[in-house]
Formats: structure tokens, C-alpha cells, sequence
């Protein structure tokens, strides 16, 4: 079975303070490094700004939201069987992802459920053609929340603990997860 990964890392970081999510360091690697790490046997595209090295897409308009943005990842693995859906932005993504690969799903794919019971979209593995379908159903995903997408597959559940699940949305999350910003070089000369 082919797989591929949809890494969304393209969100402006509002309440971060405008930082960009992928290079914040966890554990003395970037999370964007982190994850490209947990996924090297898989077909990634890394859905955000261009970055040296890495395969990525722009969703447009750039910053039109998670569902256009899992959209067009979901458009650059066209051989993929099945998706891994998967945010930059949480730090435990690399414990989770072996956790997803190996769990059993429904007719549509898997997705992890946080401590409070609340899906976590992306934290998901997916059958590529039932995302198509959706994608197909939903027309024009601007704005539309990943529920509106995803919400109607048909989904095995993986209850995970919270340091699995836990993302970084502002600088008290990184701080609680242990997050750093980017450790800036010296200019030496």
C-alpha cells in the first residue's frame, strides 16, 4: 500500500506572535525536522512557504485554512493509498504517527482522540480515495473548517494521552510543552 503524509505548516502564527511553527525546537530539533524524521520511509509534501530541502505546496489563496490547505497536499500525492493528515504544530507527532500507522480504522481511516474526547483531525491516517470523495463534495474548501471535510468519513477511533495530542497554538503552549523558538546563529566574521 502506498503511503503519504500531508504536513500542514503554513499558518501565519497570530498567536504565536507571527513564529513560524515548524522551526520552533523541540528536544534540539525543529518540529518540521522532527516530523520530516518520524516520516522518512513515507511520501511527504509539506504543505506552507517553500523551504530548502523539503517537497512543498501553497494552498491558494495562502492562508485560505486547514481543509484547502489538506486539499491540496491530498492533490500532490496522487499515488498515495492512503494519507497520513498531520499538523506542524504538535510536538508529540513523532511518537503518534507509528501509533496511527499501525491502528486499526474504519472503512475511511483512523483518527486520534485527545484526553477530552475531542477528534484530532490532524493527527490522522485516511483512506486517500474517501478524502478525495469528501474533498469533491465539499466544491471550494476556503474557510472550511477540517470538520467540513473530514466529519462525515467513516473513522476508527485511537484514544491517545495528551502529550501526544497537544498542540502549540500560543507561547504558553510552547512553553508548557517544552517549545523553544529557534536558537538564533551568531554572525561570526
Amino acid at each position: 500500500m502506498e503511503l503519504g503524509a500531508v504536513v500542514l505548516a503554513g499558518g501565519r502564527g497570530s498567536r504565536m506572535g507571527g513564529a513560524d511553527k515548524a522551526s520552533l525546537v523541540a528536544d534540539g530539533a525543529t518540529l518540521l525536522e522532527r516530523a520530516l524524521e518520524a516520516l522518512a520511509d513515507v511520501d511527504v509534501v509539506v504543505v506552507g512557504p517553500p523551504r530548502p530541502g523539503v517537497r512543498t505546496v501553497r494552498e491558494a489563496p495562502s492562508f485560505a485554512g486547514p481543509a484547502a490547505a489538506a486539499v491540496t497536499g491530498l492533490a500532490a500525492l496522487p499515488d498515495a493509498e492512503d494519507v497520513l493528515l498531520l499538523a506542524i504544530d504538535v510536538p508529540g507527532l513523532p511518537a503518534a504517527v507509528p501509533l496511527l500507522r499501525a491502528a486499526e480504522g474504519g472503512p475511511d481511516g483512523v483518527v486520534a482522540v485527545d484526553e477530552g474526547g475531542r477528534d484530532q483531525w490532524l493527527l490522522g491516517r485516511y483512506r486517500a480515495g474517501a478524502l478525495r470523495e469528501a474533498a469533491a463534495a465539499l466544491g471550494d474548501p476556503t474557510g472550511a473548517p477540517l470538520r467540513a471535510l473530514l466529519g462525515r468519513l467513516r473513522l476508527g477511533r485511537l484514544a491517545l494521552p495528551s502529550a501526544l495530542t497537544a498542540d502549540v497554538d500560543t507561547l504558553d503552549d510552547a512553553e508548557a510543552a517544552g517549545v523553544a523558538p529557534p536558537v538564533r546563529r551568531e554572525e561570526h566574521g
